[in-house]
């Protein structure tokens, strides 16, 4: 299989997996500095996202992992070090649960671990807000051009999105809206199989999974679940921080991946035990917030019509 990716640097290979919507281009505010810690970056477009054709039959976390296992025998880095964010930290515990794919690896909030009804929660949610993100790519570069457009687009993805670059955001907005591959895999996520784990003792190289505490996608109680599935792994926290730490912690993000990948495991993370629990009712809430702001710009622009 062959994916188009962005590679940076020399020095010790990096694998970068983005999440589903998204492209190489969604780790640019971690890239550079990954870079000038002397590691080559290589960030790769998913089948079916960014410049990657899509997959032919079934698109799932299943065979995404078994292109990217693809993928690597063919430029012969087999055991590279990685690092995946939402449904990318998830293939990278698949990658690493399948053995001799990938070495050191961070996952950053990784999806799949979502029990009742935090699964139509992630489901619809994502769902409604994909269907926004295509309804307004008219009005798009109008919406990124102020604090409270990228608020309302991001609200359930970041901590404080009024912060985040509008380029970055462009790009996201853009990948999101014409993925050919996204709403096959949105549906297997939710509903397709779970992912396995890796019995203690089996995974030998270094493995951590970070997780933001505002995440409204990938809920923090959800953590509890991962490293039961994987009692090799650290949990990192990460305060301040919704569901891609490397936009709302990329200084952050930067120093816990350079902690694993160079084998010193210096990190400050809390045990599993002190997740918080989110309340459901708080989390809708915000999310309607989010939903009235888009309500609002979208009647705002027809007006102007």
């Amino acid at each position: 299989m062959n994916m188009h990716c962005i590679r940076r640097g020399t020095g010790k290979p990096l694998l970068l997996i983005h999440g589903i919507g998204g492209s190489s281009r969604s780790w640019l505010l971690i890239m550079n500095a990954l870079v000038e810690a002397g590691r080559e970056v290589i960030a790769v477009d998913l089948p079916g996202h960014g410049a990657t054709p899509a997959l032919l039959g079934e698109v799932s976390i299943r065979t995404l992992a078994d292109a990217v296992t693809d993928f690597l025998k063919k430029q012969d880095l087999l055991g590279i070090d990685a690092v995946g964010s939402s449904m990318g930290a998830r293939l990278v515990l698949e990658l690493a649960r399948r053995g001799g794919i990938v070495g050191a690896v961070v996952s950053l909030d990784p999806g799949g671990f979502w029990r009742g009804w935090e699964i139509p929660f992630f489901y619809y949610s994502v769902a409604t807000s994909v269907r926004l993100v295509r309804l307004l790519q008219p009005v798009m570069p109008t919406l990124l051009g102020n604090p409270i457009g990228r608020t309302a687009l991001l609200a359930q993805f970041s901590a404080h999105p009024w912060q985040l670059p509008a380029t970055l955001v462009g790009d996201e907005m853009r990948t999101f809206a014409s993925s050919p591959s996204f709403d096959e895999l949105l549906d297997q996520l939710a509903h397709g199989e779970r992912q396995q784990g890796a019995p203690q003792g089996t995974i030998k190289q270094p493995l951590v999974i970070g997780w933001g505490r505002q995440d409204r996608v990938c809920l923090p109680r959800q953590a509890t679940r991962a490293l039961a599935a994987f009692p090799d792994a650290h949990l990192h926290w990460f305060n301040d921080c919704g569901h891609f730490p490397q936009w709302d912690a990329p200084t952050q993000t930067v120093r816990l991946v350079l902690a694993v990948i160079n084998g010193e495991l210096l990190f400050d993370g809390l045990p599993a035990q002190s997740t918080q629990r989110t309340s459901p009712r708080k989390i809708f809430f915000k999310l309607a917030i989010g939903l009235v702001l888009i309500a609002s710009v979208i009647g705002l622009f027809r007006r102007k019509k």
